[in-house]
């Protein structure tokens, strides 16, 4: 249908969410507000979905959950009484709405006679992650959108394993999700009603308390912590999410005393109001912690995104100023300590293993391989670890370590099956502590690193396609990069590409070879002088990502590359 027949089905709605009604008489003038929220679907993927809160269909909004969780539910239909009994856990962040999703998210399953767990306040993403391994449900939502600006919320759909569904039963659920036409009809139980019949639960102190004392195992050198970590003086700020419910009793169950959170943003604020986005890896982000860090002369500021999978960190340098750390540098201090610690204590696994995406640093790499230990590479999205750690329990053939992202996501230990920064809030304050018992920081740490293995950087460039149209441009742009595939970056050539979509590498003297990761519309160049560059437009938002991987003697060199390459970059898109 056009979006003006998509327009006038909700238009005719007699019965809509008042609110909901607001806003659309509101943009009843605003053609092109209309034509994006009522063109196409959201896009549910492995991700899950994520948009702006709003009416239509392109919008997070009561009946749109409904209709995810509908097409859930049809799914779980399919499955053997006993699994779908099992049921699904259900949590959500500070965002507005997020709440009330999650009830509307058990209403639909509760019609369905399928059983749900929901938390009875806010909570973090991995902590659902955890809920869902710890319960044995058969799945879990998460009400979320992440680091996105306030007017975003999402919806993402775990697997019975703690991890976000896997491609075929994401697909599978998928379709059921588009057979539901009419987004209005959807049937909902009261909730009363459920909670009376035992159906729909509420869940809270009890799952934190568990998830806490495997969050204790975390902690390599308790005796470091009583000792130096006692008196390290560290910032937390939440960024008005999730992470104030555990992240305070993580660090004091660990052994961390003086550290102090970011009072303005332990409060948890929809409209994210101290910071204009609630994202680590922006330097803004910090601006309130570094202001109370200066004041305390705290040795690390750490911040965590809203639902708290993801962290950021700064550190003190000695004129008292902040650096901020990039998440490939948070992610190489902190296996090279896991590896480091492990070998000192002797216990580190003879078959042991990290995993990282295809666009994070080869500096993990470069570390890993030096202490004998197997790096593998996986496509971007945490799932692809959770799968690989599944892998290594099944067949004992490796023994994790360390799993992460460049996008400031990291997991330690697979209690949890996708990043989870609450693990790493208590981990990183370890190894500044570590640093510390040293006369040294985090900041040295890295320097150090890139003193023994070379200077690695890297650096990622997003370019928006806003509108109606931009999806297609995306579209498009990949299209023209796999016909005209480039034959070098700001003069150095490309020595081969590889095309995940095909699942093919092509060298430059035209031979190929077979790619044995799954299907992904990524593209990566690996350059003549060891540099790489891929290209994936984002699942979640209307964006193309450039990832660029460099190496040099010395920082300067590194830099005046990346430069370089940017402008090679903008030239391509152009």
């Amino acid at each position: 249908m056009s979006w003006q027949d998509n327009y006038a089905i909700w238009n005719n709605q007699t019965k809509m969410d008042l609110p909901l009604r607001e806003a659309l008489d509101n943009m009843a003038n605003d053609e092109e507000a209309l034509e994006k929220a009522f063109s196409v679907p959201m896009e549910f993927g492995t991700a899950g979905m994520r948009g702006l809160l709003g009416p239509g269909i392109n919008c997070m909004n009561i009946y749109t959950v409904r209709q995810a969780t509908e097409g859930l539910a049809q799914f779980m239909e399919t499955l053997p009484e006993a699994t779908k009994k099992r049921g699904v856990a259900i949590s959500f962040d500070s965002r507005y709405q997020s709440e009330t999703f999650a009830h509307e998210a058990a209403r639909v399953l509760g019609q369905h006679q399928i059983p749900t767990f929901v938390f009875d306040a806010l909570r973090p993403t991995p902590e659902l992650s955890f809920t869902v391994r710890h319960l044995h449900t058969y799945a879990g939502i998460m009400i979320t959108a992440s680091h996105n600006p306030k007017q975003y919320n999402g919806y993402k759909i775990y697997g019975e394993d703690g991890a976000q569904m896997p491609p075929k039963e994401s697909d599978m659920i998928t379709s059921y999700i588009r057979q539901v036409s009419d987004l209005f009809a959807i049937e909902v139980a009261d909730e009363m009603a459920l909670r009376e019949a035992g159906i729909m639960a509420l869940i809270g102190e009890n799952v934190d308390q568990a998830y806490l004392a495997e969050v204790k195992k975390v902690t390599i050198n308790q005796e470091l912590v009583d000792t130096v970590g006692k008196t390290m003086s560290l910032i937390y700020t939440p960024l008005h999410g999730t992470g104030k419910v555990l992240g305070e009793r993580a660090l004091r169950q660990a052994g961390f005393e003086q550290f102090t959170m970011v009072a303005e943003q332990a409060v948890a604020d929809p409209e994210f109001a101290t910071t204009p986005f609630p994202n680590p890896e922006f330097p803004q982000t910090f601006d309130m912690a570094i202001e109370l860090g200066k004041s305390q002369k705290a040795d690390l500021l750490i911040a965590t995104d809203p639902d708290a999978d993801r962290l950021g960190a700064a550190v003190r340098q000695p004129d008292g100023s902040y650096q901020l750390m990039t998440g490939n540098q948070i992610a190489s201090v902190l296996l090279r300590y896991i590896l480091q610690a492990s070998k000192d204590a002797g216990t580190l696994p003879a078959n042991a293993a990290a995993v990282k995406s295809i666009v994070s640093t080869e500096l993990a790499t470069k570390i890993a391989a030096s202490y004998n230990v197997k790096m593998i590479d996986v496509l971007t999205g945490f799932k692809f670890i959770a799968e690989q750690i599944q892998h290594f329990e099944d067949t004992n053939e490796n023994t994790f370590m360390f799993g992460f992202e460049e996008s400031y996501g990291y997991l330690v230990k697979p209690f949890v099956r996708d990043k989870d920064a609450i693990q790493t809030l208590v981990l990183l304050a370890e190894v500044a502590a570590y640093y510390k018992s040293n006369g040294k920081t985090l900041y040295d740490g890295i320097q150090e690193l890139y003193a023994e293995y070379g200077y690695y950087a890297e650096q990622t460039t997003a370019i928006d396609f806003e509108g109606v149209n931009g999806p297609q441009q995306m579209a498009d742009l990949m299209v023209k990069c796999r016909e005209e595939s480039p034959v070098d970056f700001a003069g150095i050539k490309v020595a081969s590409a590889e095309d995940f979509q095909t699942q093919t590498q092509t060298f430059a003297d035209g031979h190929t070879e077979p790619i044995n990761l799954p299907t992904s519309n990524v593209l990566k160049y690996h350059l003549e002088d060891g540099t790489w560059i891929a290209i994936r437009p984002s699942g979640t938002e209307p964006k193309v990502k450039f990832y660029v991987g460099t190496c040099a003697d010395d920082e300067a060199t590194a830099d005046l590359k990346l430069a370089n390459f940017e402008k090679a970059i903008q030239a391509l898109v152009k």
